[in-house]
Formats: C-alpha cells, sequence, structure tokens
C-alpha cells in the first residue's frame, strides 16, 4: 500500500479548496482528512459538481409543465412525446478538456453526453454541438478548430449517432478559452425509464464497462479553475476515449435493462467513482461501501486517490438485484465488457472506501452531496447600454458580401460534412438549413433539434440576451412547424466571484427563466461552465440553450427553400434595431449598443400563427444574426433560385429586430396568410420575391453563384 501525502495548506489549495471550504471539511469529519479524503471532498466540492455559486439561481428556472416527466437533477430530462414513448435530452460542456486537448476532450464530451442519455434507458437519436473559438486569426485557433471537429466526428461517427445541428462562433474573447457544448437526444419508453437513485440495504454495487486508468484524474477540479501558464500541466488530466467501446457499453446496458437486474443507474462522468457512487447513494438516501480490490484496471499500482478520481471513460455504476446476477453478468460478458462487483449498499450514511483491507476514505455520504457548500455570490447589474452612434447606410449587397465573408455567418459545410449526419436512416433535414428533424421510428411523428445564443447579446444585456437566446430556438422549432417542447441550458461564464460575471449569470438566468415560461419551454436538464477564463480574461458569457420541438406528422415539416416566383413575406416588426447586430460587428468592427428586445407575448403569437398556418407556408426561416439581408440570401440559396428584396434603409435590411420570419409562398397562398394575419392581428407584408439567378436589394445586385461561392468558401480560408 502506498503512503498517502501529507495534507498541507499547499496541497488543499492545490485541490481547489478555500480555507474556509476546508475549515468546514475538519468540521464536519471532527479530524483531518486522509489524501483519499481530500481529494473526494475536492472533487464533489468544486464548482462543475456541486454547482456552488449557481444552485441559488438555478432553482428559479421554470423546470415543470406537463409534457415534463423528468425535470433538473438526473442524467438527463425527460419530456412526453405521447403514444407511451418520450424524448431524453441534455447538453454539456467539455471546454477546459477540449482546448488542452482538442481532439480528446471533445470527443469525450462527445461521449459523455451520449452515457447520460442511454443511461435513463434510451437510445440516442441526435447530437448536436455548440463551438466557440478565438479570433481566426490567432496562431491556436486553426489546430482548436480542427481538433474539436474531428474529436466530434470522430467519436459520434463511430458511435453510430447523427450529428443534426449546432453552431460555430469566432470572436476574441474565446482566444484563451474555447467553448465545446455538446447536446443529445435519445427515444424511450416511458414505462421503462432508469433513475439514479439506490434502493435497498445490502445490494450490490457494479462495476460496468471499461477499465479505469489513470487519465482524468482530477479533471473535474480542472474545470472549476481558470487558465493560466501553467496549463500545459494540466494536459494530464484530459480523459482519452473509445467509442467504439461506448457503442459495446450502450448496448449491453439496453439490454441490461431488459433483463429487470437494474434497481438503479448512474454513469462515470465527472469525478468518476466518487460522484457516481455518492449520488446513487444521496438520491437513495442510503450509504455505500466500495472495495476498491475488486475494481478493474487497466494500470499496475493504482492508489485509491487515482481510482476514486479517474475519469476513464465508457463506465457505469449500477445497483443490481442480486437474483438476477449471472443473467446481468452474462450480458456484459457477451459484449466483452467487465461487470464486477465493487460494494454494496448500507443503511448508515457513509461513504466507506476499502483497499487492501484498509479503510481509505470515511466520510458521511449526505455532506459530500447535499451539504455540499452553497453560495450566494455578491453580484452587480450589467450597466445600461449607452447611445449607439448612428450606422451610416451602405449599399446592401456590400453588407451581404461582408457577412458572407466572415466564419461567423459563412456556411460552415466544413465542419457538418466531418459528421455523419444520416447513420440510422431516420434524418429529415441536415445542418446548415435551420433546425435539424429527425423522425421518430415506427411512427408518423419527427422531431426537431435546435441549440442558440447570441453572446454579443448577452454581454451588452445578460437578461434580453438571455431572453433571445430562447426565443431565438423557439423560431427555429417553429419555423420548421414543431411546436417547441423544452430547453436544456449550457452556461458558460467566467469567475463568478467576480461580481460583473456573476451579475451576467444572473442576469442571462432571469432571462431565460421568463421566455421558457412565457413560451412553455421549460428547462429539463442543463450544465453549468464556470471560470472560464485565462490570465484574468473572460469568455462572452454565452448562455447556450439547446431546444426540442415535436412534428406530430412528418409530412407536415415546413421545408427551407423557396421557388421560382414565389412571394417573400416578413412576418413582424422591423424598427431597424442594429445595436450589437452582426452588420455592425462585420462591417464597422463594432460592438456598440443595447441588445434588440424581446418582447416574449409576440414572440409566442408568431410562433403559432406560423405552426397554424402552415399549409399555406412553402418555406419559412427566422431572423436572427443579419437580419432580412442574410434570411433572404440562406433561402434563396437553399433552393438555388435568386431573390429581389425591395429597396429599404439598411436598419431594415440588417436590423436584427426580434420575433420577426421570413416566408416563401405561391401569389395565392400569400392571400390566404394575409388575410389570416389580419384575423389574428400579426403584422404582415410582401418584401420581395424569389426568382432569376441574382439577388437584388433595391438597386444595388450580385449574382446568386458569385455570392455562394464566397458564403462556401469563407470558413476554410478564415482557418486555413
Amino acid at each position: 500500500m502506498q503512503t498517502e501525502p501529507e495534507i498541507t495548506p499547499e496541497l488543499i489549495a492545490a485541490h481547489g479548496l478555500s480555507d474556509d471550504e476546508y475549515a468546514r471539511v475538519l468540521e464536519i469529519i471532527g479530524r483531518e482528512p486522509s489524501f483519499t479524503e481530500l481529494g473526494i471532498f475536492s472533487a464533489m466540492w468544486n464548482e462543475h459538481c456541486s454547482y456552488k455559486s449557481s444552485k441559488k439561481w438555478l432553482r428559479t428556472l421554470p423546470t415543470t409543465g406537463p409534457q415534463v416527466i423528468c425535470g433538473p437533477g438526473e442524467n438527463a430530462g425527460i419530456v412526453d412525446i405521447g403514444d407511451g414513448q418520450c424524448v431524453v435530452f441534455k447538453m454539456e460542456s467539455h471546454n477546459h478538456p477540449s482546448y488542452i486537448e482538442p481532439y480528446q476532450g471533445a470527443a469525450t464530451g462527445v461521449g459523455g453526453i451520449l452515457r447520460d442519455v442511454f443511461t435513463m434507458g434510451a437510445r440516442p437519436i441526435a447530437a448536436m454541438n455548440s463551438l466557440s473559438f478565438g479570433e481566426p486569426s490567432h496562431p491556436k485557433t486553426p489546430s482548436l478548430v480542427s481538433g474539436v471537429v474531428a474529436g466530434v466526428g470522430g467519436y459520434g461517427n463511430c458511435f453510430g449517432v447523427p450529428t443534426v445541428g449546432g453552431e460555430v462562433r469566432f470572436h476574441p474573447a474565446y482566444n484563451g478559452n474555447c467553448l465545446v457544448n455538446a447536446f443529445a437526444a435519445g427515444l424511450a419508453e416511458t414505462d421503462k425509464i432508469f433513475y439514479s437513485a439506490a434502493s435497498g440495504v445490502g445490494m450490490p454495487v457494479v462495476y460496468l464497462g471499461a477499465k479505469t486508468g489513470r487519465d482524468g484524474v482530477g479533471g473535474a477540479t480542472m474545470a472549476s479553475a481558470e487558465f493560466d501558464d501553467t496549463i500545459e500541466e494540466k494536459r494530464p488530466t484530459v480523459q482519452v476515449g473509445d467509442p467504439f467501446t461506448e457503442k459495446r457499453l450502450m448496448e449491453a446496458t439496453l439490454e441490461l435493462m431488459a433483463t429487470g437486474a437494474v434497481i438503479s443507474i448512474q454513469d462515470m462522468g465527472a469525478a468518476g467513482l466518487t460522484c457516481s457512487a455518492v449520488e446513487m447513494g444521496d438520491k437513495g438516501n442510503l450509504g455505500v461501501r466500495l472495495d476498491l480490490d475488486h475494481v478493474p484496471v487497466r494500470e499496475n499500482n493504482m492508489t485509491a486517490y487515482e481510482m476514486m478520481l479517474s475519469e476513464s471513460q465508457e463506465r457505469m455504476l449500477m445497483v443490481l438485484r442480486p437474483e438476477l446476477e449471472a443473467e446481468a453478468k452474462a450480458v456484459f460478458d457477451k459484449w466483452d465488457l467487465d461487470f464486477a462487483i465493487v460494494g454494496e449498499t448500507i443503511a448508515e450514511d457513509r461513504f466507506l472506501i476499502m483497499q487492501g483491507n484498509t479503510v481509505m476514505a470515511d466520510l458521511p455520504l449526505k455532506a459530500l452531496s447535499g451539504n455540499a457548500p452553497e453560495y450566494d455570490r455578491p453580484w452587480v447589474e450589467t450597466p445600461a447600454a449607452g447611445e449607439m452612434d448612428e450606422v451610416p447606410e451602405i449599399d446592401p449587397i456590400d453588407g451581404l458580401r461582408a457577412l458572407l465573408a466572415s466564419p461567423n455567418y459563412a456556411s460552415k459545410h466544413w465542419v457538418w460534412e466531418q459528421y455523419d449526419t444520416m447513420v440510422m436512416a431516420d434524418t429529415m433535414r441536415t445542418p446548415g438549413l435551420g433546425a435539424g428533424i429527425v423522425r421518430v421510428h415506427g411512427t408518423p411523428k419527427a422531431l426537431a433539434f435546435t441549440s442558440d445564443v447570441t453572446p454579443r447579446y448577452v454581454r451588452a444585456n445578460p437578461y434580453e440576451g438571455g431572453k433571445q437566446a430562447v426565443a431565438e430556438a423557439y423560431r427555429n422549432l417553429s419555423a420548421v412547424g414543431a411546436l417547441p417542447l423544452a430547453t436544456t441550458d449550457n452556461m458558460n461564464f467566467g469567475n463568478p466571484e467576480k461580481p460583473e460575471i456573476m451579475g451576467q449569470f444572473v442576469g442571462a438566468i432571469k432571462g431565460i427563466g421568463a421566455a421558457v415560461e412565457a413560451l412553455n419551454m421549460p428547462i429539463v436538464s442543463g450544465n453549468v461552465s464556470l471560470y472560464n477564463e485565462t490570465d484574468g480574461e473572460p469568455i462572452l458569457p454565452t448562455p447556450t440553450i439547446g431546444a426540442v420541438g415535436l412534428l406530430d406528422d412528418h409530412e407536415q415539416v415546413i421545408d427551407g427553400t423557396a421557388r421560382e416566383g414565389h412571394l417573400a413575406l416578413l412576418l413582424g416588426d422591423t424598427q431597424g434595431h442594429l445595436g450589437q447586430s452582426a452588420l455592425l460587428a462585420e462591417v464597422f468592427n463594432r460592438e456598440d449598443g443595447d441588445a434588440p428586445h424581446v418582447d416574449l407575448a409576440t414572440e409566442k403569437a408568431h410562433g403559432d400563427f406560423i405552426r397554424e398556418n402552415r399549409e399555406n407556408i412553402t418555406a419559412a426561416t427566422d431572423l436572427s444574426d443579419g437580419g432580412l439581408a442574410l434570411a433572404g440570401f440562406e433561402m434563396a440559396l437553399a433552393g438555388d433560385i435568386g431573390i429581389t428584396l425591395d429597396d429599404r434603409a439598411t436598419g431594415f435590411n440588417f436590423g436584427e429586430d426580434q420575433a420577426r420570419y421570413l416566408i416563401a409562398c405561391s401569389f395565392d397562398r400569400a392571400e390566404a396568410l394575409m388575410i389570416a394575419a389580419g384575423q389574428a392581428g400579426v403584422p404582415l407584408q410582401t418584401v420581395g420575391r424569389f426568382g432569376g439567378d441574382k439577388v437584388r436589394i433595391g438597386s444595388s445586385e450580385a449574382s446568386l453563384a458569385d455570392l455562394a461561392a464566397i458564403f462556401h468558401g469563407a470558413f476554410e480560408q478564415a482557418i486555413a
């Protein structure tokens, strides 16, 4: 047995525990902790696992509704989609690991979110990712982009789940800290859902999946710290993934669930064996005893500390019905995966860790989870945006060219063509045309997925920016005819110990909460990633919203492509809001002004109008970054047809006013829509016509082919 190091102030600080937190540890256990115990407290009380800075505010989010089967607190959220079926989904970050080791960081982020879904008994059917990188000219950005995209594709493609949507952005604020947010959704039967709460005393605790190594030791603690010039020393804390093992683990787990042997099950993600065992015990009001001599390992002489904090991938922990042990083991033997009884549930509130007949840790289990620190961090409201300087009128085609030449708004085909978007053969819409759509196999139903946030808005006005992220997700789902069901969030922010950063977080939470309530899209799962800073420089506040919508009949999907002779109709009011707009950033190199105001009642009314009148709508898209000009171009390009837009001012062409949609339909259907709009009291006007091979805005024009060449080439050129 290896000798454990002495507990020193330096060691305590290295584990991310403050003086007050360590004093609390001493008070709870009445003695100095062992090295293994210190590691366990560090893992369970870090920001990534305990949400100690965010719990207070997360509790304010609306999380319930008639469609919600399971809200936050489990591995993933669950929403009813009728006919005894449900969709299980969640979004999580793998930001710090992806900056240190892009391929494995991104790959294991995908693997972790897939496990969250199939741990609940659901077969994954769709994935998305939201990626934020530094400016393309930064020396590290090209390698980060290529590594992260390869990691996302490498894992998802091998596992066999279609990537159907997502977003990619660039901004100098991410130069030292990229963001990799991974989303996964799966299907399950409502009467065959599996939860993590242990039950029954003396029940076997079973280790499932791959063997434990030293990769990822301390990963959760690393994810809760800022970066500095010691970043390369953190490389060993990045996990290594194996998608083929994960595929076998999923099949074995789903087969195991069908045997009736599973009492509770939890994937081993952040903090590995420690967090999974503690969460199962805490939720079931039980203690857990583990014998590390029985844990399958792939390296020699692993210490208790290493085994408890390893974040080796493709592992699960289960509480088993003992009478079905042989049957359960046979399933995992068949799939050539480890199956080992490593402990049992106990009645006492204890987390007891044994190795070689030696007690390595003996802690009150509840203190590790339910009694973790919770802070009400000081925060200051983000100052109101000042008056914005006037934006000059510009040639609209020149403005459009500037947007198309930016990697932020150019086609991302270089990214998503590296992903398998069609595996499982149920994908109806691949990335690049708004919300992704997947058929619910064997039924007429389909599910739509989207991921949205505009970080510039959130920095300028966290409340409106939080509302807008939800509202844009609502519009993206509505634009394909889907009824928005629910949301998951990934709250990416800087250091919460800075009042201005905490103020951004609080404002965004308030905005998100108001929007999900008004739009009936409760938050059912999510993740918080704080301390996204390097040398004190924070990222843009980036509260990513992942959303799911339902189509009762996949044949009712609204297309995204226009046809020759179709009218272009604009639903919604345009005031010409250019504050924090794409045009302002890309053409004038300015990021000033306020975020656009989001009227939630109007958002709901306009989304309802789109869905209720889908039979008269041939194509639709929401208006967001780049306003009418960019939306019109993208819809025209999707149909390989030109567009002529009326002669309007710059604010009308590029303004980013909210609650707006661009609709394409024939003259007769447009007439019917106008009548319906009048009856519903929603503003609808004709702004142009589709046809020919040119893009015309007023008197300015360019060939669709020339603009398309810019649009399709700009991303790859930027990161070359």
